[in-house]
């Protein structure tokens, strides 16, 4: 696998985490689950991937 192929298995695969957290906290919190430690770790994840996403796309790689 070369370089361009690896980043876009990385991209294909912060794009489809992403989604899940942002799905599974919507979930939780339409269960009232904002204080739980899964609730958190999704957060927090989903900032990451967010973060990411961002970087990417100011380079131009989105």
């Amino acid at each position: 696998m070369d370089r361009l192929q690896s980043f876009e298995a990385m991209l294909d695969e912060i794009k489809t985490d992403y989604a899940f957290k942002q799905a599974e906290i919507e979930k939780l919190k339409s269960q009232g689950k904002e204080r739980s430690a899964t609730f958190k770790q999704y957060l927090s994840d989903k900032l990451l991937y967010q973060r990411m996403l961002s970087i990417y796309e100011r380079h131009d790689l989105l």
